[in-house]
């Protein structure tokens, strides 16, 4: 069972790391020969448009598309809930992403760098206390549809009741990095969602 990162910006170091550290065998993938030997899929932190732009450069963005689209389970943290987004605010006109939840996401919604901020979210589903959850130039999710889970959301301060985090089906998407912390919770439950999906 082998979970995949994709390698072509942002954090993709820690991702693999904490998988590791959560039992998985974790990779690289950056080129679709790579996504065709993992199980499961993490998109890390980074800049979305960028993410965008390399995924059409090595020829993933259909790729993954197709392989999220047949139930692939797949996890994205900051840059990568806007990759999973169906709609996506305040992107670059020519802005693509995987799709695989159907939800509205506002790029940069906390605002800028110097706004980013730490605050405890619980996740539903991950049993144990409340996620220290790192937020970094991160996005929010503004709509859902009605086939999509909210997980988590921001439980206090100006932010308070923004949604963080949301799953459909095998897709899961949160706004701020836990690979960032040494909580493996998520990585852990994601790991276990391969496992089971493989099975």
């Amino acid at each position: 069972m082998t979970v995949g990162v994709l390698a072509l910006q942002g954090d993709v170091r820690e991702h693999l790391a904490a998988l590791t550290a959560a039992g998985a065998a974790a990779r690289p993938v950056r080129r679709p020969e790579e996504l065709e030997q993992v199980d499961g899929l993490v998109i890390p932190g980074g800049e979305s448009t960028t993410i965008s732009k390399l995924a059409e450069t090595f020829d993933l963005l259909d790729p993954i598309r197709k392989r999220v689209g047949a139930g692939m389970p797949v996890y994205g943290s900051c840059a990568g809930m806007i990759m999973l987004a169906t709609e996506v605010l305040d992107g670059r006109p020519d802005q693509q992403s995987f799709g695989g939840i159907e939800m509205t996401v506002r790029r940069n919604a906390f605002g800028r760098q110097v706004d980013s901020f730490e605050a405890p979210v619980e996740i539903a589903g991950i049993p144990g206390p409340s996620f220290h959850a790192v937020f970094i130039r991160a996005p929010w999710v503004e709509r859902v549809a009605d086939g999509v889970e909210v997980l988590g959301r921001v439980s206090d301060g100006p932010a308070a009741g923004r949604i963080v985090a949301v799953r459909q089906g095998n897709a899961v998407a949160t706004a701020f990095h836990p690979e960032l912390t040494g909580d493996r919770r998520l990585h852990r439950w994601f790991v276990d969602l391969v496992r089971r999906t493989a099975a």
